[in-house]
This record gives structure tokens, C-alpha cells and sequence, in this order.
């Protein structure tokens, strides 16, 4: 062990990145056209006598050739419309504004200059790679981030984020962390990149927490359209010399899908070795279009930030689809984008809610999650509370390792059995000390 650093990389592959030179050249202050951006309010919710309705805003990709989450927009739309039937939040009407990031950091960057000037009173469970383009605006404005996807490392670093989950951190350490009891040589497939390189770091970090040693490396380049050889040398590298099941932990992000229909061809004559993925890499959506129980995921472990989707405790989510998003195809209450915007208004519900009376503003929501103001979620996370960056310190939580706004570090671990996900262990697994001990040199 050489000593500890923070973990510098975006989680993501480098082709992803966000194009900072672009987006601040752009300069000038655009609106995020209807049509041309994707914006819009949703139908119904910005009527009504009485005191100004509390405008927010929740983006997402759709419709791009990249990750595309049309169902946390949607979703939002929908809890609007149910909110706004129980007569709104504090006798207030809640105004939901949409935009489509387009997976581009310009685009990004557009979505958050039109919540400035529509002057939103926050940015609610939402999904962008691209924080540079997007947190300055808001920062700028002073409008909280609230409930993001955790797909970059500024979601764990801004003072205005308010990270409901873990993100792709706490998936990779918790996964190694559970691997460790169940399998004998651990290989990891992730992109040949610089963010790639901090992938190795975070599963390590669990298996050795586990006792186990360090995962076997093997890199793909990340615009690869067949993963055949990595496969090969995967199933080999997880079966050397060893007594027990293997395990493979492809960390491709989009391209996670590809590599595991290239890994079914060649995992004939390696039938007991098993695949383990963090949840955003699948989902039980991506597990019905690969087969179901007699596709590549069957048996694979899974950790994701919440319960499955099966618990009883997404019933008051459900019953918000089931009444207000009714056919909507875009809104599926498995997927975790969409889990992760209900918690994420939820956690905003509170903080409106703890005002009282009296104008609500960025300001007032933002010092209403500082002021320790402690959040239940019914149990789909543990109590969520935030601090000041003035309470910050190296010694505080996982500000040592550069994730000072993470205040849940908790994992599940679940199973693919009968092409369902399942439970694999009850209750939620927290990995704060194994990320702590991440030694990043």
C-alpha cells in the first residue's frame, strides 16, 4: 500500500467525457428550444388559484445511440400530475420542466441555462455524463442538483449535489466486497481508457476488504463492437489454478450488453463460471431482451443501491405509475433511473415541505438539505442528510477519498434466477470503510 488519493475518474469511458472547451466557448445564455432540445412542461400542472406554483426541472438522454433514460423525465411528468392531485406540496402546485440532454455536453449545457432562466427552485432526479457543462450554470445560479444518477465524479464533489445513491463507486466495491466469499479468481473486462483505470481500484478494493486477492485485468478498447478475445482470455484468466467458481465482472457501461453476447459464445466449455455486473450495466429490461432465463444473465450477481424491484417497499411508487402513468412505456418501475427520480422527489417533497410557509426558492430548498434537515425514504435507502462544505472534513465520511457529498454508501447484492432479479442477501450492505481503504496508487 502506497498511501491514499482521491479517485479522480468521471466512472465513465473516455468517450464520454465531457467536452469542456466546446461548452464554455458557447457562452452566451440559450434556451433550450421545445422541440429542438426537448424541453417542455408537463400538461396541467401550472394552473390552479393561489400562490405561484414551485417550478422544477428533471433531464435525461433519449432517443441517441448511447444510454437513454426517457422514463425519468416521464416519470417526473407523473408524479406531478399525482402530486398535483393531492393538492401539491405544502397547498403548492408543482411545475415540472423537462429537457433532453441528447448524451452531448452542449446539449447539457442548454438544459441548464434553461432551468436559470426559468428560475427553478431545484433540478430533480435527473441523468447527464456531463457535469462540467452542467453543474456551472446551476452553481452559478445556486440551484441544487438533486437526486443525480452518480455517473460522474462532480455529483460526489459539488456542494449544490445531493447524491441520493452511491454511484458506480460503491457498485464496484460492494461487488468485490460480496465476490470475495463466492469465487475463486475474480477477472474484470473494462475499457483501455484513463477512467477505465480507476475501475481495477474499486473492485479491488472490495475483494480485498473480503480477504480475497486483487481481480485479474483485462482491458477492450472502448468503441470495440465484439469482445470474442477478451471472453476467451476472461474465461481462462478465471479458471487458472483455481478450485473454485469464477467469476467475470464485465464493467463496459453500454457496451456491457456486446460483451455479453460475444462471452455466451464462448463460455461452452466453461459452464461454472459465472458473471457479476453493477446495476446501470443491466437491468431487468436488458435481462427480457437477452432471454430471460435462458440468456447470458442467468445466475449472475448483480449489486445495485436498492431493494429489488419485487419489495414491497416501490408500492407507493408503483401506485404513482399505476395512476398516473398508466401505458406509458417509457416508465418502467425496474429500472433505476426511475428509482432513483421517485427517491430523488422525495427527498424534495421533505425539504419543501420542512419551509413551511412563505416563498419557495433555490436558496431556501438548498439550506433546508444543509441545515442537517434528515430525510426517510421507507426504506429504499438508509436516512439521507447532507452537511455544509463548511462541516466538511478529510476525516468525515468519504471526503478522504474525494467523495465528500456521498451520504449513502449502501449496496444490495441480487441474483438473476428464472431470468428474474432476485434478492440475493437481505438488507443493504454499507462499503464506507471499504472505500475509504481504496488505495488508489
Amino acid at each position: 500500500m502506497t498511501g491514499r488519493r482521491r479517485i479522480r475518474s468521471s466512472f465513465l469511458p473516455e468517450h464520454h467525457r465531457p467536452v469542456r472547451a466546446t461548452v464554455r466557448a458557447a457562452g452566451a445564455l440559450l434556451a433550450c428550444a421545445w422541440l429542438a432540445a426537448g424541453c417542455g412542461v408537463v400538461p396541467g400542472t401550472t394552473g390552479g388559484s393561489g400562490d405561484t406554483p414551485i417550478k422544477v426541472m428533471t433531464w435525461a438522454p433519449s432517443d441517441t445511440k448511447a444510454t437513454n433514460k426517457p422514463g425519468m423525465p416521464a416519470f417526473a411528468q407523473a408524479y406531478a400530475r399525482w402530486i398535483n392531485s393531492k393538492g401539491g406540496i405544502n397547498g403548492r402546485k408543482l411545475t415540472v420542466l423537462t429537457c433532453n440532454d441528447h448524451n452531448d455536453g452542449v446539449a447539457a449545457a442548454k438544459c441548464a441555462r434553461r432551468a436559470v432562466k426559468e428560475n427553478v427552485v431545484a433540478v430533480v432526479g435527473s441523468y447527464s455524463q456531463y457535469a462540467d457543462s452542467f453543474f456551472p450554470p446551476l452553481e452559478g445560479a445556486g440551484i441544487p442538483y438533486i437526486g443525480g444518477y452518480g455517473v460522474t465524479n462532480a455529483e460526489f464533489t459539488s456542494p449544490l449535489s445531493y447524491p441520493v445513491n452511491g454511484g458506480q463507486p460503491t457498485l464496484l466495491a460492494g461487488l468485490g466486497k460480496e465476490l470475495a466469499a463466492d469465487c475463486g479468481n475474480v477477472t474484470l473486462v473494462r475499457p483501455d481508457t484513463i477512467a477505465g483505470d480507476e475501475l481495477p481500484v474499486l473492485l479491488d478494493s472490495g475483494l480485498t476488504t473480503g480477504g480475497h486477492r486483487a481481480a485479474s485485468d483485462v482491458r477492450a478498447a472502448d468503441d470495440a463492437t465484439e469482445y470474442s478475445a477478451q471472453s476467451t482470455k476472461a474465461l481462462d484468466s478465471s479458471t487458472s489454478g483455481s478450485a473454485k467458481k469464477g467469476c467475470v465482472v464485465p464493467a463496459l457501461g453500454d457496451r456491457t450488453s456486446t460483451f455479453m453476447d460475444s462471452f455466451r459464445r464462448a463460455r461452452g466449455d466453461y459452464p461454472e463460471v459465472r458473471t457479476a455486473m453493477a446495476m446501470g450495466s443491466v437491468d431487468q429490461t436488458v435481462i427480457d431482451a437477452s432471454g430471460g432465463a435462458s440468456g447470458p444473465y442467468e445466475k449472475s450477481y448483480i449489486t445495485g443501491w436498492y431493494p429489488v424491484e419485487a419489495d414491497a417497499r416501490w408500492d407507493a411508487m408503483k401506485k404513482v405509475i399505476s395512476e398516473k402513468a398508466f401505458g406509458d412505456n417509457r416508465i418502467d418501475s425496474a429500472d433505476a433511473g426511475v428509482q432513483t427520480t421517485w427517491i430523488a422527489y422525495t427527498v424534495f417533497k421533505k425539504a419543501v415541505e420542512s419551509l413551511g410557509g412563505g416563498e419557495v426558492t433555490a436558496d431556501r430548498v438548498r439550506g433546508a438539505l444543509n441545515d442537517g434537515l434528515k430525510i426517510p425514504t421507507g426504506g429504499l435507502t438508509p436516512t439521507l442528510q447532507w452537511a455544509t462544505r463548511d462541516t466538511w472534513s478529510s476525516e468525515d465520511g468519504l471526503a478522504a477519498v474525494g467523495f465528500p457529498r456521498m451520504v449513502n454508501a449502501n449496496v444490495t447484492l441480487q441474483v438473476v434466477r428464472q431470468g428474474q432479479l432476485v434478492a440475493a442477501r437481505q438488507g443493504f450492505t454499507d462499503v464506507t470503510e471499504t472505500l475509504r481503504n481504496a488505495d488508489i496508487d
